[in-house]
């Protein structure tokens, strides 16, 4: 006898401008047709909250790992014990951490297609990480940009890592790339620094372009801004979003764990 397929129990509301909150969803409990859920809520919104989520991290790996195989970007700093994971810490920093809007991991031919964190210490005041939905930033796009960069493609090089001869250091991605899952175009950058080249393009040309850009899709009418409660779980899509962290007046230790899905 066939056992029916357990209906999913999750429930979600959209949240403004980007991103859907989900609850009623134990990553522990987390099967098949959970994942498939998700990550069609990824495609369409970019952004799930996933609250309440008093987990460890053999737990959080066995969630993201329902995703597809992990990836652990080169020159990262590692969880000890589990070498899947990125440990993004303020701890003993006499500095704040420096953190502009970007997409994780763009040098590489295939970026990847999913990260998540997951709050293992958040700081008494600020530390809050934000996101911008980039199918909004491509649609909004006034005609002339639009028509002018059609067509092309943006160099991304790495930068603040240490990487071997055989790691990539450089991609070549369209400006205007279509989701690998919903095939809606999105406007794909990543911080400026990473944008080392514009095809078709003088540098200053360039460089303005992609400041311009990086303007228009972190604007605050685009941009979540998500302020972390213990037992959050977020993940995101990296083909439809931008994040960064926001480091300004963090008041106590602010400690993530991260883990990252290589492909859709």
């Amino acid at each position: 006898m066939t056992t029916p397929p357990q209906e999913s129990q999750m429930k979600h509301e959209l949240l403004h401008p980007l991103g859907v909150r989900v609850t009623d969803a134990p990553l522990a409990e987390i099967g098949p047709e959970q994942v498939r859920e998700l990550k069609d809520l990824l495609g369409r919104h970019g952004v799930v909250v996933l609250p309440g989520q008093e987990v460890d991290d053999d737990t959080f790996l066995g969630f993201l790992q329902q995703f597809g195989e992990l990836t652990f970007s080169t020159g990262e700093t590692p969880v000890p014990g589990h070498e899947d994971l990125n440990l993004i810490s303020n701890v003993g920093r006499t500095t704040p951490p420096r953190s502009t809007f970007h997409v994780d991991t763009t040098y590489v031919r295939t970026p990847p297609a999913y990260t998540a964190l997951r709050a293992v210490q958040i700081p008494e005041k600020g530390g809050e990480t934000l996101f911008t939905d980039q199918y909004a930033a491509f649609e909004t796009l006034p005609a002339d940009v639009r028509e002018r960069l059609e067509g092309r493609s943006i160099t991304h090089v790495v930068t603040g890592l240490e990487l071997s001869e055989e790691d990539e250091t450089s991609a070549e991605h369209p400006v205007f790339r279509p989701h690998p899952t919903t095939g809606r175009p999105v406007l794909y950058l990543s911080t400026a620094a990473r944008c080392a080249a514009l095809s078709g393009m003088a540098p200053d040309e360039a460089a303005e372009t992609v400041a311009l850009l990086l303007e228009h899709s972190t604007r605050e009418d685009n941009t979540l801004r998500h302020a972390w409660s213990p037992g959050d779980v977020v993940m995101w899509d990296n083909g439809c979003v931008m994040h960064r962290a926001d480091h300004a007046d963090v008041i106590g230790d602010r400690v993530m764990h991260r883990g990252m899905v290589a492909t859709y």
